[in-house]
């Protein structure tokens, strides 16, 4: 019989579970700070509606951040928090100094884009480890975030 952790779950999976999320946690670190970049400065015509979006987003990863690093913990490991880390294994570059709204916009998507496929493959590994708290934490988030794609696709074809 496997060998479970302190929630009940078979602490093989778990282990690669709480691996794959300091992959996303690194992504939501990335994503985060990229988006309050752009958020500082941006500059144009666009100025006031981004200016508030990406604010609303910025807010918005903080929060994915902490309930990523605790459902990490929860499972019974530790969570990465060193932005060296995060670069390691991130699938989201860190950018430049971006002021083009079109150009952040493009960035926000295509990170979406990165941590979307990131989270249904973390879904599909909570399934099968039978980690609903997990599963739940993702979908709820892929639902959310495909949402805002459909948005901000809308807002960069104008």
């Amino acid at each position: 019989m496997a060998k479970l952790n302190s929630i009940g779950l078979d602490a093989k999976k778990s282990a690669h579970l709480a691996d794959q999320l300091n992959v996303l946690l690194a992504d939501y670190s990335i994503f985060y700070q990229n988006v309050r970049g752009f958020h500082w400065n941006i500059k144009g015509n666009m100025f006031f509606e981004l200016h508030a979006k990406f604010e609303e987003l910025y807010n918005d990863l903080f929060v994915k951040i902490d309930e990523v690093a605790e459902r990490i913990l929860t499972l019974g490991y530790t969570p990465i928090h060193n932005y060296s880390d995060y670069k390691a294994i991130a699938s989201i570059a860190e950018t430049g100094k971006i002021s083009d709204g079109e150009k952040a916009v493009a960035t926000i998507l295509k990170s979406f884009a990165d941590v979307l496929v990131l989270q249904r493959e973390i879904l599909n590994l909570a399934s099968d480890a039978g980690d609903e708290g997990t599963n739940a934490l993702m979908s709820d988030y892929i639902s959310a975030q495909e949402k805002l794609v459909w948005m901000y696709s809308a807002f960069a074809k104008k």
